[in-house]
């Protein structure tokens, strides 16, 4: 699988975890060359405190288009270390 925006493969696995239709890509399989901070936050019941990156391609941002949840809690582990995104990111195969 394929997280694609403008263009560019922002992250890459073989590995995906799908959590409420959201493909979770491997912190470890994102291009970092695109990656950028965010300091937003958002709060799931499920799956606890989320945090964000926004992506930085081709001198354009696409702002908290990706999230992760660094500490989730017990019954999200799988997501634990994982990515998904939203925002114009396409998943492809």
């Amino acid at each position: 699988m394929k997280a694609i925006w403008n263009g560019v493969v922002i992250a890459q696995s073989d590995d995906i975890v799908v959590v409420e239709g959201n493909h979770y890509f491997p912190e470890s399989s994102l291009n970092r060359d695109y990656v950028t901070f965010s300091n937003h936050h958002t709060m799931s019941a499920l799956k606890g405190q989320a945090s964000y990156y926004s992506l930085l391609v081709n001198g354009e941002m696409n702002t908290d288009a990706a999230w992760y949840y660094p500490d989730p809690k017990p019954e999200a582990e799988e997501i634990k270390g994982r990515v998904a995104f939203w925002k114009g990111v396409k998943i492809e195969p």
